[in-house]
Formats: structure tokens, C-alpha cells, sequence
């Protein structure tokens, strides 16, 4: 086979385990974008609340789900080796991180309403945040749970039953929405709390069902021998901390950097915000495509190194960093071509659509190195490798990005404009850092 076509069936590879990825993360997104749908018809104040207290949980989420993923190595290089018990015992590894970054994210969540005030947050919508946040706290160990399962398929090329199964619950979440917020059904009219109480029964509902799916179609065949005391030593659970604490590291550094920037967008007026936040949602839906691409490369990347393929791991990294690329390219071609046409989606403000429309080319020029990072960042998981991840962001972000954006956007007056140019830096010097790292201490010089 010629290297061009190793390519090319490479690409394809990559794209079929990515695709139901994009898929599956497209509809865990929409299950945020329905609540604040559904609350933006009952009330304003819920919807700010909501809005507010999602963006603590993400932030704080975020970081846990991080840990966990420090078994996605362990379950896809196990797979590719054919180990069935070491793939298992990788799994009781990430579920045991579950329980135990579970405990400071849910204290976490019980200061939510001091935080917030800390951060000038308005008291009342503060109050209710708190309300909204606290309530979902008992789901946190179900929701990390399954994320842990989601990842023990997902790298062994078990894509589609969780696929399903994201669709089936934004099914479900609406349903809950609709009789609990509003009162439907016979139930109590809750508002915000119906949302926040529909979500956890959503999260306890994933849980259930992919365990289910896994036993009724029996998928944990090949990758598993029963449950080992071995999981719980010390040398096992520093194991999976130490490979996963620096992606929750990373994770967190590139979700606060974006919301710094709201918060700065926020201080620049009420419409600048709005436009970042059209903006970013934009950016945030295009961004499912390359991290669908990014967890497709720790599959093959994890696999062929644990089957004693190094140097097609290399090639599988090559390949991933052009297909992300590749695709983020053609989002960016969308933005500037269509700048004017799709601020005009979300808002009927000439206003707003003006400013979109505005930073759309530089959100453009964000995408692609975007699109770059995310599928760096998977490489590096695949590899076993998550600490260089870690540094690049704090590089990236907070001693080049951030200081960017907010000299552009304030000291030298470019405005909102000033603060995309500013992550752009950040993102930028993230891929870069990548890519020269794949290049010199990429896969192909792992060994199982």
C-alpha cells in the first residue's frame, strides 16, 4: 500500500469512530441548550440563574471528567494488546476516580452561591444559581460514572450504543422539562428547580441505561474478568490519578479562559456580551466535529501502540491533526462567508448582528487552531502522555492569551475584537506546542 492511500484509509478510520462522536457530543450539548430554551419561555431570572449556575458546573465539571479520562489510555492500548483483564481493570480504575473526584466537586457546588457573589454576581440570581446547581448535586458520581463507561466503549471502538443512548435522554429531558418546569402532567409548576431536577434524573437515567446496554449486549465481552481487589491498591488508583489529574488540569485551564473572557465581554457592555455569546455558540457547535476527531485519535492512537504498532500511530496522529484541521478550515469558510447571514439565526438586533458579524473573521482564523489543539490534546491521551497538555494550556491561555485579550480589548481600545484576537493567541500557541511535540516525542516513539 502507498504511503498516500495508508493516508487515506487512515482518514477513514478516523472518521468512522469519530462521527458518532460528533453525534453523541452534539446531543450532550443540546441537553444544556433545551434547558435554557424551555426556561427562556418561563422566566427571565431562571434563565439568567441557569445560565449562571451552568457555567459554575461546567467549570468545576469539567476538571472531574478530566480524571476520569485518565483511563483512556489504559482501556485502549489494553484493547489493542488483546489484554481483556487489564482493559477491565482499567474501567474500576476510572470508576474509582469517579467516587473520589466526585467529593470535592460536589463541596464545590454547595459554595456556589459565595462564589458567584465573590465574582459580582447579582445576589438574587446568585441565590437561585445556588438553588439550581445544588439540587444536581446528588447526580455527580451517576453523570462521572457513566462518562467512565462512555470512555471504557469509546476506546475500544464501541461508538453507537452511547450515541443512542444521548439521543434517547434529550427525548427524555425535554419530557421531564416540560412537566416539571411548567407543571404539565399532573405535577407541581417547580421553574428552575424543575430543570435542575430534570437533569439529575436525566444523568442517574444515562447511567442506568448504558450499564444496561453494556450487560444486555453483553459488550464488556473481550474486555473484562470480573471485578479485582487489585483496583483499589494504591499503586492502581496513583496510576489513573496520575495520568487523568493533569487532563482535568488542562480541561479546566481552557473552560476558565473562556469564561474570563465572558466575564470581560460582560465589563465592554451588555451588547458586546451578547455578541460574544452568539459568537461562542457558534464556535461551540462547530467545535463538536474535531473532538468527535480528537476521540477517535486516543482510540487508534491507544490501540496501535498497544498492539506494537508505533509507527502507524504516528501516521494515525498525522492523519487526525490534518482531518481536524481540515474540517475546522471548512467551518471557518462558513464564518467569513456568512458572516452577515448567521448572527441573523439568533437575534433580529441590526445591532448585534453588525458586531457578529464583526469578530466572525477572527473567530474564523480561532477555529482552525481550535480545531488543531483539541485533536493534539487527544493524541497526547492516546499516548499515555497528558502532562505536556497541561503546560501548553497555562502557556497558551494564561501567560500569552488572556494578557493579550485584555490589553487588546482595553488597554488599546480594538474592543471585543481585542478579546477573540487575544484567545486566538492562546489557541494558537497551544496547537503549536502540539504539533512540534507529536513531531519530536509523538507515538512513534511509545512502546507498549
Amino acid at each position: 500500500m502507498s504511503s498516500r492511500s495508508a493516508y487515506f484509509t487512515e482518514a477513514r478510520r478516523l472518521w468512522d469512530l469519530a462521527l458518532p462522536m460528533v453525534l453523541s457530543q452534539v446531543g450532550v450539548m443540546m441537553l444544556t441548550v433545551v434547558d435554557s430554551m424551555m426556561l427562556g419561555h418561563y422566566d427571565s431570572h431562571a434563565l439568567a440563574a441557569a445560565v449562571l449556575g451552568n457555567t459554575w458546573i461546567a467549570g468545576t465539571k469539567i476538571v472531574g471528567m478530566g480524571v476520569v479520562f485518565g483511563m483512556d489510555p489504559l482501556v485502549s492500548r489494553a484493547h489493542g494488546a488483546r489484554d481483556a483483564a487489564r482493559a477491565g481493570l482499567a474501567l474500576q480504575q476510572g470508576l474509582i476516580a469517579a467516587i473520589l473526584v466526585s467529593v470535592p466537586i460536589i463541596l464545590l457546588w454547595c459554595l456556589t452561591e459565595d462564589v458567584l457573589g465573590a465574582l459580582g454576581q447579582d445576589p438574587s440570581v446568585a441565590a437561585s444559581a445556588h438553588r439550581y446547581v445544588v439540587i444536581q448535586a446528588p447526580a455527580v458520581p451517576a453523570f462521572l460514572a457513566f462518562t467512565a463507561l462512555r470512555a471504557y466503549l469509546q476506546c475500544r471502538g464501541i461508538m453507537y450504543p452511547v450515541m443512542w443512548l444521548v439521543f434517547a435522554s434529550n427525548a427524555l429531558n425535554a419530557a421531564l422539562n416540560w412537566a416539571l418546569i411548567f407543571g404539565n402532567a399532573g405535577l407541581p409548576e417547580l421553574g428552575l428547580s424543575g430543570a435542575a431536577l430534570a437533569t439529575t434524573l436525566v444523568q442517574f437515567a444515562l447511567l442506568g441505561g448504558v450499564v444496561l446496554v453494556i450487560r444486555y449486549l453483553r459488550l464488556q465481552r473481550g474486555a473484562w474478568t470480573g471485578w479485582r481487589r487489585e483496583a483499589l491498591s494504591r499503586e492502581r488508583v496513583g496510576e489513573v490519578l496520575g495520568l487523568g489529574v493533569p487532563v482535568g488540569i488542562q480541561l479546566g485551564l481552557e473552560i476558565w479562559a473562556f469564561t474570563f473572557a465572558a466575564f470581560w465581554a460582560g465589563e465592554l457592555g451588555s451588547a458586546q456580551l451578547a455578541s460574544h455569546g452568539i459568537v461562542l455558540n457558534m464556535a461551540a457547535l462547530s467545535f463538536m466535529v474535531p473532538l468527535g476527531v480528537s476521540i477517535a485519535a486516543v482510540t487508534r492512537v491507544g490501540n496501535l501502540i498497544g498492539a506494537g504498532a508505533p509507527d502507524q500511530a504516528q501516521r494515525s496522529a498525522w492523519t487526525a491533526f490534518a482531518l481536524g484541521g481540515a474540517v475546522m478550515l471548512v467551518s471557518a469558510a462558513v464564518f467569513v462567508i456568512f458572516r452577515w447571514e448567521l448572527p441573523r439565526l439568533f437575534t433580529d438586533d441590526p445591532e448585534l448582528v453588525s458586531r457578529c458579524a464583526s469578530i466572525l473573521p477572527v473567530a474564523a482564523t480561532f477555529q482552525i487552531f481550535d480545531g488543531l489543539q483539541v485533536v493534539g490534546c487527544g493524541i497526547l491521551r492516546g499516548m499515555g502522555r497528558t502532562r505536556p497538555a497541561a503546560v501548553f494550556n497555562f502557556i497558551g491561555y494564561y501567560v500569552l492569551g488572556l494578557p493579550t485579550a485584555r490589553i487588546l480589548a482595553f488597554g488599546l481600545g480594538v474592543g471585543l475584537a481585542g478579546l477573540w484576537w487575544g484567545l486566538c493567541v492562546g489557541l494558537a500557541t497551544v496547537a503549536v506546542l502540539l504539533i512540534a511535540w507529536v513531531a519530536v516525542r509523538g507515538p512513534a516513539t511509545v512502546r507498549a
